[in-house]
């Protein structure tokens, strides 16, 4: 590839980028200009959801990373057995919408929930309470990765020296761990309080009486149509993911500056490795119920009147046209998986390896999905592209998915692009071998297994997600994800069920399918 060849394909993707990033939020902004804000800031049911929102999300990233922060400690500092079991059951709950596990707990715990009526319970789930444990259902697996992340990477040669030198391990904690803690945990906390601050799913299930932002945002839009007042909500859904962006941009930790950390040696200690054991245990099998449940209600008759066995609510599911939108999810996920991997990948290319004003604005522009929530982009998307030749169908949903989840993917590769030697294309035009021939012959192969995690992120990302799409689906378009916001609202659990687990169940083939093939690539 030449010089002006790079640059044209830069200026491209740079059109492409403003047109299904900033143009859509400038659409956005402009209706807030048109709106009344301090109406809508100042009304009491806009207080009430601020307040609702912010001491949810709050009090469920405490509970969060308090519970993820042992998770991942027994995972990675203790010799229990299964720790790579126990890993892996506790990202499952990442493979299914949050909206699932709204409506797990209310089947568990709501008024006629499977818990409620063995255990005679009197309390109702709905509401504030219901919100939080809904949302570390949810966001827990998310604190418990980066975590489990954080601690991979951690240097044991201080520890080892501080056991030489007889140091207390209290005094190791607050010398060595805290500081080296400090700045990713914060970065875990905002991207915690984020996840759940936005996200709509588990509140609209579960949360009763109880208004949160997202939810507010949804009901003027869907239920309205009042797109000002969905702006103005959306543009403060921005703020704390703005927060989180902007400090893990400014403050990058640069963790260990060994080229090889010394792995953390695990003292022998049964008692301890059996209460992580049996910690471990319990979390999974609390994060597993809601995924039992919904294997029961899918084949039992009617829930709660009739629970004897019966296939009748999984044809009944299909009849209603599960089958037609999950083809759709199908397309959708396969589309974002080819769109969003190449043009993640040929950005990374670029920023990583052709240094430049261009390159940095590119950078820039990517990274920025990080902080527009689903609900946010989604809004944007049908203010921007009402309309058009595409509003109404499959590729508007591929563009905003692509979109919403291009930045981890294209981190992926831009760290693995980034690590490369950095003279291959300067030799390659040395012996007269151009550009496309090192991507395709060098970059490509040695990335091959980052490549196949940029797709299966995409992949599983697009068959879970009921933000993004919300606004933008039709009769002809619409998800099976969305299907179950409908269910729910007409009753029909066991068919919600039965619709999570078809979630489930493809993403997590898809899971298997990496993990087969990272085994085989890896063996090669």
């Amino acid at each position: 590839m030449t010089f002006h060849r790079i640059t044209g394909i830069k200026v491209l993707i740079i059109i492409f980028l403003l047109i299904t990033v900033i143009f859509p939020l400038a659409a956005m902004m402009m209706h807030i200009t048109r709106t009344n804000i301090a109406a809508i800031v100042s009304g009491p049911q806009f207080k009430q959801a601020l307040v609702n929102s912010i001491s949810s999300a709050g009090a469920g990233t405490l509970i969060s990373i308090f519970f993820g922060y042992i998770f991942a400690f027994c995972v990675t500092r203790t010799n229990m057995r299964r720790q790579e079991v126990f890993a892996v059951l506790a990202a499952v709950p990442m493979l299914i919408p949050s909206i699932s596990h709204g409506m797990g707990l209310v089947i568990l715990l709501g008024t006629n929930g499977i818990l409620t009526r063995f255990l005679g319970l009197q309390n109702s789930i709905y509401g504030f309470w219901g919100i939080v444990l809904g949302s570390v259902l949810y966001a827990f697996p998310v604190a418990f990765l980066m975590m489990v992340d954080i601690f991979k990477y951690e240097d044991g040669a201080p520890y080892e020296a501080a056991e030489v030198l007889g140091i207390p391990r209290k005094n190791q904690f607050f010398a060595i761990t805290f500081p080296y803690l400090r700045k990713p945990m914060i970065g875990v906390v905002f991207a915690t309080f984020s996840l759940i601050f936005t996200d709509y799913g588990v509140p609209l299930m579960i949360g009763g009486r109880c208004l949160t932002l997202p939810v507010l945002m949804y009901q003027e839009v869907i239920g309205l149509l009042n797109f000002g007042k969905g702006s103005v909500i959306g543009a403060i859904l921005l703020v704390p993911a703005i927060i989180a962006f902007l400090f893990d941009f400014l403050n990058k930790d640069q963790g260990n500056q060994n080229f090889l950390a010394q792995e953390i040696v695990k003292k022998k200690n049964p008692l301890r490795d059996t209460a992580a054991f049996i910690y471990c245990t319990l979390i999974c099998l609390i994060i597993a119920l809601p995924i039992v449940v919904f294997v029961v209600l899918t084949f039992v008759k009617k829930y709660p009147l009739d629970m004897s066995f019966s296939l009748i609510n999984i044809a009944k599911t299909m009849n209603m046209g599960a089958g037609r939108y999950l083809a759709n999810s199908l397309i959708i996920a396969l589309g974002v998986s080819l769109l969003g991997t190449v043009l993640s990948y040929a950005i990374a290319y670029f920023t990583a390896r052709t240094p430049g004003t261009s390159s940095k604005a590119l950078h820039l522009v990517s990274i920025t999905s990080l902080a527009i929530p689903g609900l946010v982009l989604g809004l944007s998307y049908v203010l921007f592209f009402k309309g058009s030749f595409i509003y109404g169908t499959l590729v508007l949903l591929i563009l905003v998915n692509t979109v919403h989840f291009m930045a981890s993917p294209y981190l992926m590769a831009y760290n693995s692009l980034g690590k490369l030697n950095e003279n291959l294309e300067d030799v390659g035009r040395t012996l007269g071998v151009g550009r496309f021939y090192i991507v395709k012959d060098v970059l490509i192969p040695q990335t091959k297994m980052t490549i196949l995690e940029m797709a299966s992120y995409f992949f599983v990302n697009s068959m879970m997600t009921i933000s993004a799409v919300s606004f933008l689906n039709t009769i002809r378009n619409k998800p099976v994800s969305l299907m179950i916001t409908q269910f729910e609202s007409q009753l029909f659990l066991e068919a919600a069920a039965f619709v999570s687990l078809l979630i489930l169940g493809c993403n997590f083939f898809v899971k298997c399918l990496v993990y087969v093939i990272r085994k085989y690539g890896t063996k090669e």
